[in-house]
Formats: structure tokens, sequence, C-alpha cells
């Protein structure tokens, strides 16, 4: 990966995650049920592994000399899915088959409907744990001459899980650094802001006490983004961690930042947010102008 990126392909990278964005509330809105806020969170993360970091082919997804990306927090699999379609492992209107019967694209990814799946997921908190058995395994079948990454996204309020910590300070006594886990810090879960569930900070002073390299960043800043996951790429005696900072519902204004969006879609009536007949077209119209964020559309 070049860290040394180019205002074009910036511009390209921000393109394709408003692309994907839509994408997540159309499929939704299709499906009738999902989660919402942490999908458009994660869309700029995940455009920046699909489109630029990762060592992937669309064309082979079992291709052996592939990095992994394990999904921790299954709930967001709208925008792994719709990370999957715009690179090209299925058609994008496959995308509205999200969550219906016979489908490949589950509520929560299923290794065994879709190869470009690495893991199935759902119960929180086991991610890292298969994450570091994979770097291990890894390992000891090619020693230190293997060049793949293991990334593992993990969502903020799983990490109230124990198991997470075990595996925390399993990397660390292992010194994988063949392994960068990638947290989205939303600040939200289910139930509420995670500071007010199970008070998390500092993560940081956390995660160096284990042995892990950190770095926390802006996760809707492409460069940011890129150049975390460079330096994290160049630390060999230890697992690395990026703490994403990024905004629940990203782009919907009514949806940033408010944990009710966590687990309903565009749609739902809840008191005090716009009428739900009115949600969709807001919510495609916001991702659609994005209010000028995209670069190059005021200068």
């Amino acid at each position: 990966m070049q860290n040394n990126i180019t205002d074009d392909k910036l511009k390209f990278l921000e393109e394709k995650a408003k692309e994907i964005r839509i994408s997540i509330i159309e499929m939704l809105v299709s499906a009738g049920s999902g989660h919402s806020a942490g999908p458009l969170g994660m869309a700029d993360i995940f455009t920046a592994l699909y489109f630029y970091i990762l060592k992937h082919d669309p064309h082979n997804p079992d291709w052996p000399e592939r990095d992994r990306l394990i999904v921790s927090n299954g709930h967001i699999a709208p925008v792994l899915y719709a990370s999957l379609a715009h690179v090209g492992y299925f058609p994008i209107e496959e995308l509205l088959t999200l969550r219906k019967f016979k489908s490949r694209l589950q509520g929560h990814p299923h290794r065994e409907f879709l190869r470009a799946v690495e893991t199935s997921s759902g119960p929180l908190g086991s991610g890292l744990s298969q994450a570091v058995g994979m770097a291990i395994a890894d390992r000891i079948d090619h020693g230190k001459s293997s060049d793949k990454f293991f990334y593992c996204i993990m969502g903020d309020g799983e990490l109230d899980e124990g198991q997470n910590w075990e595996a925390i300070m399993l990397a660390g006594k292992e010194r994988l650094g063949n392994l960068i886990a990638i947290i989205d810090r939303n600040n939200i879960q289910i139930d509420g802001y995670t500071e007010d569930v199970m008070p998390l900070e500092s993560l940081t002073h956390k995660f160096e006490s284990f042995g892990w390299h950190t770095e926390e960043i802006d996760g809707h800043n492409f460069a940011e983004i890129i150049a975390a996951i460079g330096r994290a790429q160049a630390v060999f005696d230890g697992p690395s961690v990026v703490i994403a900072r990024t905004i629940p519902g990203k782009g919907v204004s009514y949806m940033e930042r408010d944990f009710k969006w966590h687990g309903n879609i565009p749609g739902t009536e809840i008191a005090g947010e716009p009428p739900k007949d009115k949600q969709v077209e807001i919510a495609l119209h916001e991702l659609r102008t994005l209010g000028g964020q995209i670069r190059g559309e005021h200068e």
C-alpha cells in the first residue's frame, strides 16, 4: 500500500463512499429491517480498505495470498456487503436481497453463503479471538515470511465483552505484527451511549498496556485512515489497533450521533424524528448531496 495518496484518488474514495452509503439505505429499506447507524458510520473505513488498502481479488475470493478482513461486529453487514458489491465481488443489484429468504446476504455475515466473507459473525466479542487465531496459524504455516495482514473490524460496544481482553492479551504476548484491529469508536450501542453503559476510556492506554501499537484517527478522513494503517503495517514486533472516531449515521442528519438508530432503519416511527414517510427521502437526498462535503464540489 502506498501512503502518498493523490488528490484524485482521495476524491475517488469520497465519491465511492457516498455511493456505498446510498446503497446501504436502499438495501435496508428493501429488507425492512437492519442496522443503520454503524454501517453509515463505517463507510469511509470500508471504502479505504477495499478500494485502496487490502490485498484482495474480487475475481478470486479464495486467493491464498489475500489479506483477511474479519468483521466482528456482524450487525454492520450492510456496509460490508455494499463494499463487496461496489468493488466487484457480486452485482450491485443483489444488495436488494438483503435479509430475504434464500439470499446470500444474511442479516449477519455467513461464510458458507458468501465466499468473500472470511468468517461468520453474530455473537459480539468473538471476532478478535478468531483473527488472533488466524494470525497465529499463518505464522505457524509460513513463519515471518508471510506478507499478508489480518484486519479485525470491531465495535466499541462489544469491548464490554471479556473475551476481547483475553484476545488482546494473547496477541500482545505473541507479538502479532500481522494483526491490525480497527475499532469503530462511535460511542453508541443498542442500549445507549457507551460511556453511560460501560465506560471504555482510555482505550489507547489500555491497549498500550497490553503491548499494542495504537493509532487514534478521524474515521472519516481518508488521508488519516490510510496513513494510520500504513504506520500499523510497519510495526513488526507487535499487534496494532486503529481507534477510528466515527459519527454513527454519518451523512443523514437525523441519525447522526443518535443511538436510537443503531438498530432501526429509515421509515421507523421514533419520537422527535422526521415523519417516517419522509425519512427515506431525506436520507437519500442528504447522502446524494452530502452538503458539498465531497472534495472539489466547491473548488
